[in-house]
């Protein structure tokens, strides 16, 4: 009999879980279960004191909750006997990071430290460290720091850097009882197995960390902050260990409270969107792998590192050994849209998907399909949430423009996908203007549901668009790398590779570029880089002027 692994695949609201065989990748049970406190933007749990602006922030709890659920939930689905399970592998959201004591106890959880909001694990979307951010981009750039060129020259807020420096700054007190920065990731294998390993993944693509070169030096944290100078060498400390590696097994505790044995092997993880990468079956270089959900990450691997403007960061045996794994992105995606069908939607919207038994977005996609290109007369810029590639700026903010009194909800949201695949469109010239080939595109993730959306980007990119066949990729790819921790001799695999090869299922869903499409959407992207250029590159710096008059006026109040 085969045996089977368990992936595991946190994301912003929720977590899935499934079950595969180890040889062949076929889906044995999956599961999913939402975190009761969810994103944490508006007040800490259990307190009526308000977060600050940009805050999002989760409860590590959650995470062990919804872990204990789902894994005895899928084996129970498939009977599969505890003893033939024998690897666990993981994918996370980040940079999710949490603060936590020598013991691994997170510091939201010690009663003194309950209710400051920086004892919480900060989101991967919390974007209160701008200031920070722009601070450490521009003393690396001062100081010719010669990491920061590998992160498009620009590091994000999103990162370990800027959120760990406004903790001191904002919370001394709490800096100084932290004793680990930790990735949600790592955290959970650590409670997992007993043991804290740095996945190279995380560490590379957000906490700046090099295969050759390390961590950026003590001198270059000290002259942002005095005490900042140990960040790494008391914080962060730990080895770091490529993908898929293992890191030990399940403890005596957590075998029982999962209904395991001590014989499943628990490997190093990835960040979600790296994952699908595997999930998708991609291990070999020039094919972008788009994992589209409430943000898209963009996924490419090549041979060879160059420097290219405002990736998320390039890093050896960062998705796959051997290979150098590009990360570039888009802050919000699903998350645009789902603000639009949030706030933006006359009555008529719901009573139209009442009747039709179908949700907002189905309703508006039926609608909007029925446009040709530039029907609608308007283009939007993608930013309602940041950019992040390749302007690496969270304080950027969305634009519509061409509205009349004519303009319906259908086109908003049309003119929204459009402004998102127009968004991938720059990312991927961004690569191939440096050299970096893209050859194939691979999408993943649950907007790949959208017929239309995927039509826009195939024709606003010009690339044939392959889908995953999986519908979990993210979680399938986590699988594999505990299937490769297990390695084969327990019944997986000794490599990524070949865990990918054999355990991806195979897809023939392909859009086609249709080129009256691309003729149209050719003259809007013209235009679209327009706006990009004057709006996101210092020419009219409006949207930065209404965000802080909104902070200022946030503050008094």
């Amino acid at each position: 009999m085969n045996k089977a692994v368990i992936g595991l695949d946190f994301g912003t609201e929720s977590a899935r879980a499934v079950l595969v065989d180890a040889t062949s990748g076929a889906l044995l049970a999956s599961a999913q279960r939402a975190y009761p406190d969810g994103v944490i933007d508006e007040k800490l749990p259990h307190s009526a004191t308000p977060l600050p602006p940009a805050w999002a922030l989760q409860n590590s709890d959650d995470w062990l909750s919804a872990l204990t659920a789902l894994v005895q939930t899928v084996s129970t689905q498939a009977g599969t006997d505890p003893s033939d399970i024998i690897g666990m592998g993981i994918d996370f959201t980040a940079c999710t990071v949490l603060p936590v004591t020598a013991t691994g106890a997170p510091l939201h959880t010690v009663k003194a430290f309950c209710e400051r909001p920086h004892a919480w694990p900060k989101l991967w979307k919390h974007h209160a460290a701008q200031a920070q951010a722009d601070r450490i981009n521009e003393t690396a750039l001062a100081r010719k720091q010669r990491w920061l060129a590998r992160y498009g020259g620009k590091i994000s807020a999103e990162w370990l850097l800027p959120k760990a420096l406004q903790m001191l700054e904002e919370d001394p007190e709490l800096y100084a009882a932290t004793d680990h920065f930790v990735e949600g990731a790592d955290w959970v294998v650590w409670q997992l197995s007993g043991v804290l390993a740095r996945n190279a993944c995380a560490a590379g693509y957000k906490a700046t960390w090099h295969k050759g070169e390390g961590f950026p030096a003590a001198d270059f944290l000290a002259a942002l902050h005095p005490d900042f100078s140990g960040l790494y060498r008391d914080k962060v400390r730990g080895p770091v260990v490529p993908p898929g590696q293992l890191v030990g097994y399940l403890t005596p505790g957590w075998a029982k409270r999962l209904g395991l044995t001590t014989r499943t092997a628990v490997a190093t993880p990835l960040i979600d969107a790296h994952a699908a990468v595997l999930g998708a079956g991609v291990t070999d270089a020039h094919t972008l792998v788009m994992m589209m959900g409430t943000s898209t990450c963009h996924l490419l691997m090549s041979e060879r590192e160059t420097l290219v403007e405002g990736i998320s960061g390039v890093v050896e045996d960062g998705i796959v050994p051997g290979l150098f794994g590009y990360e570039a992105g888009q802050a919000g995606v699903g998350d645009l849209f789902a603000w639009f069908v949030k706030q933006a939607l006359p009555p008529r919207y719901y009573e139209e998907a009442r009747a039709q038994g179908v949700d907002l977005h189905r309703v508006l996609t039926q609608r909007a399909r029925r446009q040709r290109p530039g029907q609608h007369g308007l283009l939007a810029l993608d930013w309602w949430n940041g950019n992040r590639s390749t302007l690496v700026d969270a304080n950027l903010s969305g634009l519509l423009l061409g509205a009349t009194l004519e303009t319906k909800p259908e086109d908003i949201y049309r003119a929204l996908i459009e402004s998102t695949a127009f968004g991938t469109r720059v990312i991927i010239e961004a690569f191939t203007q440096k050299g970096v080939a893209v050859e194939a595109v691979v999408a993943a993730g649950g907007l790949t549901e959208n017929a239309l959306l995927m039509q826009i980007y195939a024709d606003v990119s010009g690339h044939v668009i392959r889908v995953a066949n999986s519908p979990q990729a993210s979680a399938l790819g986590a699988a594999m790398l505990g299937a490769t921790a297990a390695g084969k001799a327990a019944g997986g695999h000794d490599t990524l590779a070949q865990a990918a090869t054999t355990m991806a299922p195979a897809s023939e869903q392909r859009y086609h570029p249709i080129a009256a499409h691309q003729r149209v959407y050719e003259t809007l992207f013209t235009e679209y880089k327009r706006l990009y250029t004057f709006f996101g590159r210092g020419q009219n710096d409006v949207m930065k002027v209404l965000r802080a008059l909104k902070s200022q006026s946030q503050k008094e109040c």
